[in-house]
């Protein structure tokens, strides 16, 4: 599996809502600033997980974006799904039943690959939240936060 810019854009405009005070609402343009992504890009990104559920939007001149749940209620399945990220693997690839190596490996995938989507839907915000901020702190930084 391979993160996109995408997906990575994706889990860090999220991983930004978190932190605000009691989930309130981020402009796009002050999430973008905070997290060096061209607005418009995140725009685009945002209404396609609004469509998804996992963000709303606030109208008005204190309005913005917040997320719809908690953070430890959204994984990162979820988000990377609502941008369309793909986790499958080979696409369109059937084993050979002639070929006992061809049914080894393929099915050796298969269960690789179920086990990174059981990881990726098991991983939530809140948990990249604290790996974060003990990273930071392991390192002695202040309270900053740039995903």
């Amino acid at each position: 599996m391979k993160l996109t810019t995408r997906g990575h854009y994706s889990v860090k405009a999220l991983l930004d809502l978190s932190l605000q005070p009691e989930y309130g609402p981020a402009s796009t343009k002050a999430i973008a600033s905070r997290q060096d992504i061209p607005a418009p890009y995140l725009e685009k990104l945002l209404i396609e997980m609004r469509r998804a559920g996992l963000v709303k939007s606030i109208r008005g001149s204190i309005g913005g974006y917040q997320l719809a749940r908690k953070p430890a209620e959204i994984s990162l399945g979820e988000i990377l799904e609502a941008v369309g990220e793909s986790i499958e693997p080979l696409p369109h690839h059937q084993a050979s039943p002639t070929q006992a190596e061809d049914w080894v490996t393929f099915s050796l995938w298969q269960r690789l690959h179920q086990k990174l989507k059981e990881a990726l839907y098991s991983i939530t915000l809140a948990d990249l939240y604290y790996d974060a901020r003990s990273w930071q702190a392991s390192l002695g930084e202040e309270a900053s936060f740039i995903v």
